[in-house]
């Protein structure tokens, strides 16, 4: 992990308001107070894998305070777990609280107040993820924090913890790739480990289960937008590109291939639908993100079987007057 900010390097009476300024820039603006007299010793740590950023802290005994204050863009729809690493805090939110020992996981909300005190020499991290890779909503959330979130003795849990664990010390050792493929395992894991404790609107679902019929409303939303590519689409979801692959990858399908194969039954209606001005072949296919004739003519054989015009001609799966052809002779 990367060190932000170590307060050895910090005047002794700068030491806490220090500490505070780091919080708000990599954490969320928060009131911190000092257990003792003696000079405040702390480390702030990061680290990124893919979507999820994580945040470690090892200090002295210190009280995090957050009041009601205007969350931030960057903190909406984010989900942040505590895993206590060391010593021992009270996480207090929505009236409920907790205390979290070495090895025990809570939710908290970092845009209602909230209350996380340590008294004692703690460690612990905190994970960042956007909630629709966890399956998961606010409000849904809301049932969540202020508790400890016990796991059972049994299945996966205590996997699942030792994996959270030991990704901030593999964080910096992992290629861009393998940082993704790790992100979409924490977001699992963390399903698994949330999940028992999610009394309201059900359980979680695994994070596919959720992002993949939200892809395919997305791509089918924004097929006549000729920019949509598996980019766009994962930036829009908060997701890598390559996560989303992962995801897809039980689909039969690849996002881009999805995408070509949803435009070109978009034309294929357009073009066996009549009406008394009926529009080209090349119009068709640049209304639904179509850019070349050609591309779209080899794209629309590779699912029809027969070329645009044989297809609106009614050599396809349903007959018809062909339609104008002027200006599509590009197209085959």
């Amino acid at each position: 992990m990367k060190v932000v900010l170590d307060s050895a390097s910090v005047a002794d009476g700068d030491r806490i308001a220090s500490w505070q300024e780091a919080l708000a820039q990599w954490l969320a603006p928060v009131e911190v107070t000092a257990h003792d007299s003696r000079p405040f010793q702390g480390v702030l740590a990061t680290a990124h894998l893919g979507y999820l950023r994580m945040l470690s802290l090892d200090a002295d005994p210190v009280r995090l305070r957050r009041g009601s204050l205007p969350v931030s863009d960057a903190q909406r729809g984010m989900l942040t777990v505590v895993l206590q690493g060391t010593g021992a805090g009270e996480l207090t939110q929505d009236g409920r609280s907790t205390l979290l020992r070495p090895g025990e996981l809570s939710v908290v909300d970092l845009s209602r107040p909230f209350s996380l005190d340590q008294r004692h020499r703690f460690g612990l991290t905190l994970f960042q993820l956007p909630e629709r890779a966890v399956g998961a909503t606010g409000w849904r959330m809301a049932h969540l924090t202020g508790r400890t979130v016990i796991p059972a003795e049994d299945g996966a849990a205590p996997l699942a913890l030792a994996f959270l664990a030991g990704l901030p010390r593999t964080a910096a050792e992992v290629s861009p790739d393998v940082g993704d493929l790790l992100a979409g395992a924490a977001a699992d894991f963390l399903t698994t480990l949330l999940e028992p404790a999610a009394e309201v609107g059900g359980t979680l679902r695994p994070a596919g289960d959720h992002l993949v019929p939200a892809i395919r409303d997305f791509i089918d939303e924004h097929l006549a937008d000729p920019d949509l590519c598996p980019e766009r689409i994962a930036a829009s979801h908060q997701i890598s590109v390559r996560y989303m692959h992962r995801l897809f990858e039980g689909e039969g399908v690849t996002v881009g291939r999805l995408i070509q194969q949803r435009r070109v039954e978009a034309c294929g209606r357009e073009l066996k639908r009549r009406s008394r001005v009926t529009p080209t072949i090349s119009a068709v296919a640049r209304r639904w993100g179509f850019p070349s004739p050609a591309h779209f003519s080899r794209a629309f054989k590779a699912v029809y079987g027969v070329t645009p015009r044989e297809w609106a001609g009614g050599s396809g799966a349903a007959g018809g007057n062909p339609v104008p052809t002027t200006g599509d002779e590009a197209v085959r």
